[in-house]
């Protein structure tokens, strides 16, 4: 099977999109499998919890979220949970299935979670497949509001200061009053034929809601008003067919001083001036991944789960490693001074930063990690296929 094949079904595309990967196409590439490292750390699992029953083999970006000392946990299937996040505890629970089935979820098969968990403004909020946007209140888990929004929710909605926005798979970015819901304004793309399953997130700075488009762009859309600032493509679709223009910018635009850097599947990876959107520079990488960074380097993870760091200065790639190719690695993060990531047996492999050699592994659950991990000082929180969220430290 061809490497794209592979990478299609990594991302949970639609079955109807799946049938062109034939079997009598060439050979998927093998998952590497793990070899005896030379451990210098010593990662361990301190605190762990069970929260609902995960998202299964579905398609997913839901992640913990921590604020106001607290971690917001939810899984696929509509249980919202907060933990006491210095002793565990749970603090509330909230069923968004059981919330909103008499009235918005009232023709959808449940939930269907999938689009992340974003807490901010004394709010959660939390989205899902079926297009359901719910703020509940951070202390007590009451729901506040809730809106349809125009498409599926498949990444984290963004706060910016009075509003929230969503990018749904329709193509639109869409943005409502954080106190009740009301719609503020739509911005919409233009789809191509044929897309990776999966948004990213906006980020949000100055007045801006910083986003990436499907069709290989990102765009800077002013808060006030939901007008395009500008636009910018950072790969232009080439090939001969469908699969082969796939240039989808499905990660969350990085912010960093007055540059962002942002990756494109079967495209490149760019920094770009954030006032203007010129492009500094622009190197070959194909992911759809968050980008991490620390000091002078960014680390990528690409769509076949090798891992790299380039210096975000100049583009020059600065070491790579290979040795857990196809492992659908989550995208990265920095902790302490390692890279972290996860893997589909349930590994967190640590790396040393500066030369990107595995110097620590730990076993979390055998279900396995799909989503970035979460660093919250000197911890860091996983969230597991089979509804576990687990807390993991350095001695």
């Amino acid at each position: 099977m061809k490497s794209w094949c592979k990478t299609l079904l990594a991302c949970g595309m639609s079955i109807g999109m799946l049938s062109a990967c034939s079997s009598s196409d060439v050979e998927e590439e093998p998952i590497t499998p793990l070899s005896e490292i030379e451990a210098s750390v010593f990662p361990e699992v301190s605190w762990s919890a069970n929260v609902g029953d995960g998202v299964g083999d579905y398609y997913s970006r839901l992640r913990p979220e921590a604020r106001y000392d607290k971690l917001f946990v939810a899984d696929r299937y509509g249980k919202v949970e907060a933990f006491d996040e210095v002793t565990g505890e749970r603090v509330w629970q909230n069923d968004f299935s059981s919330a909103f089935r008499d009235n918005a979820l009232a023709k959808n098969k449940g939930a269907r979670l999938a689009g992340g968990v974003t807490a901010a403004r004394n709010k959660v909020f939390v989205g899902g497949e079926s297009g359901l946007l719910a703020a509940f209140d951070e202390a007590t888990g009451e729901a506040v509001w809730h809106v349809i929004a125009g498409g599926e929710l498949l990444s984290a909605p963004t706060v910016g200061e009075d509003v929230v926005v969503v990018n749904t798979g329709a193509g639109t970015l869409e943005a409502f009053d954080v106190e009740d819901g009301t719609l503020q304004w739509v911005y919409e793309n233009q789809l191509p034929t044929l897309t990776l399953r999966g948004t990213g997130s906006a980020s949000y700075e100055a007045g801006g809601f910083f986003v990436g488009t499907a069709d290989g762009k990102i765009a800077v859309v002013i808060k006030n008003n939901g007008q395009a600032a500008w636009e910018q493509a950072i790969y232009t679709p080439s090939g001969g067919n469908e699969f082969s223009r796939m240039a989808d910018v499905d990660m969350k635009p990085l912010l960093v001083g007055e540059n962002l850097y942002a990756v494109s599947y079967n495209g490149n990876l760019v920094s770009m001036e954030m006032r203007t959107g010129r492009i500094v520079w622009s190197r070959s990488y194909s992911s759809f991944h968050e980008l991490a960074y620390s000091g002078a380097s960014l680390f990528v993870v690409d769509d076949h789960s090798r891992i790299y760091s380039v210096d975000r200065r100049n583009g020059l790639e600065l070491w790579n490693n290979a040795e857990l190719a196809n492992r659908n690695l989550t995208a990265p993060v920095v902790f302490k001074d390692y890279v972290v990531v996860g893997d589909f047996e349930g590994y967190l492999h640590f790396l040393n930063k500066s030369d990107g050699q595995i110097v620590g592994r730990v076993e979390v659950d055998s279900s396995g990690l799909y989503s970035q991990p979460l660093v919250v000082n000197d911890n860091l929180y996983v969230q597991t296929r089979g509804g576990q969220v687990v807390r993991v430290t350095l001695p």
